[in-house]
């Protein structure tokens, strides 16, 4: 297994689960990929970026049971939005049943008007009527989906504070450069067909306590993981993988191989006549990233007490109050909380921005300085508080971009090479760039692996389903 991110672990836990003996390979000195944390020269841990779950993500779910995780997961029920003007909309379910569960609060929405409601309407029931595919989304070129709304007759501020708010977090794209597809896929799965998939799971532990049980799996069912070990290439002899090989002229051979590094990454080990060979190969470099920033704010009292919150028509995104979040971790001064010092400040604030492509040659302060100055506009009591630290975590390459047709791009996880697999969310999963599509990734790896191997095994676990009355004309 090389590469000890949500995909390669997805995929060590479930081959070390069916009997398979893993060696797991990873570069850096912790486990989790870009779903991490980072420690500060203080001592405090932070998140790369916020990541978090929704209801309609079966398979992190799965895994998350698997390495004994699930606690270390919150979920919310109700979505909180503000904009520039103080006007505040909520997103819950309400008593009636998908996919009028979220009717009430939708109709209190402040930040939208009744021209805009009506407009998002008609499209929910464009994709609700076919079952999550309207016609002409589903071809291999794709259609945007900011085309795909302006068809629909969205409003321009339906487009701005709905669908680009929800869609850019999800999708860590801007909706013209958006694959309708995998947008539309967002609200048929997480908002209209089963009244619990919109449920937001927030980790209350920093993300590489997420990942503590993982290296225990894997070695408690025989296994080895290795810290620090950065691959270096793959010796393939008569169309098959016979090794691959580490700093010093260590190499390791195995009955199967899975690579679960990023698609650049891949594409540079593969020797360069195999890589031509095979257009799985060859076209990985049409796949593009898309960036992610994050924003840490520390301050001395307190400035909010939602535990997130959604801005509108700023360049902030959404706000996690990881004090409530954290809760007595988050203001911990001894750095024994979970071996995690967050910090002594009263209040600890991530701030997220994807697509973050304007952030990228910025100056950290200067986005700090934009950043707090939108906090402070949106938080009255951020206005009197000393910022009393803060720092910047940019991710050039945080996700694949989901662009239209970008599907066509996306291998197979087995692969023409003997013994040689693919895992990560840029593979083929039928899933964007989200920690979902990542264990997708791993559970599909590993099925593929047993599969070539005569034993076959499922991991992979069935979409949440539909429910209420969407159950009564859902297409199977």
């Amino acid at each position: 297994m090389i590469g000890g991110g949500l995909a390669g672990l997805a995929a060590g836990a479930a081959l070390a689960e069916s009997g398979w003996r893993v060696r797991l390979f990873e570069q850096r000195p912790f486990l989790g990929g870009r779903a991490t944390s980072y420690v500060l020269p203080d001592g405090e841990h932070v998140d790369n970026c916020q990541h978090v779950t929704l209801g309609c993500c079966t398979n992190l779910d799965d895994f998350y049971r698997r390495v004994g995780s699930t606690n270390k997961v919150k979920f919310f029920d109700r979505l909180l939005f503000l904009d520039p003007q103080g006007r505040k909309g909520e997103m819950e379910a309400g008593i009636l049943p998908a996919p009028f569960h979220m009717t009430g609060s939708f109709a209190k929405f402040a930040p939208l008007s009744l021209a805009d409601k009506i407009s998002i309407g008609r499209a929910m029931l464009a994709i609700l009527r076919t079952s999550g595919h309207p016609a002409g989304v589903d071809s291999p070129e794709g259609i945007s989906m900011l085309a795909w709304l302006k068809q629909q007759g969205q409003t321009q501020r339906a487009i701005e504070r709905f669908w680009r708010v929800v869609l850019v977090s999800a999708l860590d794209e801007e909706l013209d450069k958006t694959d309708a597809r995998f947008g539309i896929d967002v609200f048929w799965k997480a908002f209209l067909s089963n009244s619990r998939g919109y449920r937001m799971g927030v980790p209350v532990v920093p993300l590489a306590e997420l990942y503590d049980g993982c290296r225990a799996f894997i070695e408690k069912k025989g296994g080895e993981v290795a810290l620090r070990s950065p691959i270096r290439g793959i010796k393939i002899e008569n169309n098959s993988v016979v090794a691959v090989s580490f700093d010093n002229s260590h190499e390791e051979s195995a009955d199967a191989y899975v690579f679960a590094v990023p698609h650049d990454t891949f594409a540079e080990l593969l020797p360069s006549e195999i890589a031509q060979a095979d257009a799985a190969f060859r076209n990985l470099d049409k796949i593009k990233d898309s960036p992610i920033t994050g924003v840490h704010f520390w301050f001395d009292r307190e400035v909010t007490n939602e535990p997130f919150i959604t801005l509108l028509d700023t360049t902030v995104q959404w706000v996690f109050n990881k004090t409530a979040l954290f809760g007595p971790l988050a203001t911990s001064t001894n750095g024994d909380a979970g071996n995690s010092k967050i910090s002594a400040a009263k209040q600890y604030l991530q701030l997220v921005i994807s697509a973050s492509y304007d952030l990228l040659q910025k100056p950290r302060q200067e986005i700090i300085d934009l950043c707090l100055a939108e906090v402070r506009r949106a938080l009255p009591a951020a206005r009197e508080a000393n910022l009393v630290k803060a720092t910047v975590i940019k991710e050039a390459a945080a996700t694949f971009s989901p662009q239209p047709g970008v599907d066509r791009w996306r291998p197979k996880h087995q692969t023409s090479v003997e013994k040689l697999f693919l895992a990560g969310d840029w593979t083929s999963t039928g899933w964007p760039a989200t920690m979902e599509g990542a264990v997708r990734s791993g559970y599909l790896a590993a099925e593929a692996v047993t599969r070539v191997a005569g034993e076959p095994k499922q991991f992979l676990q069935p979409d949440l389903g539909a429910n209420g009355l969407v159950s009564l004309w859902a297409k199977k």
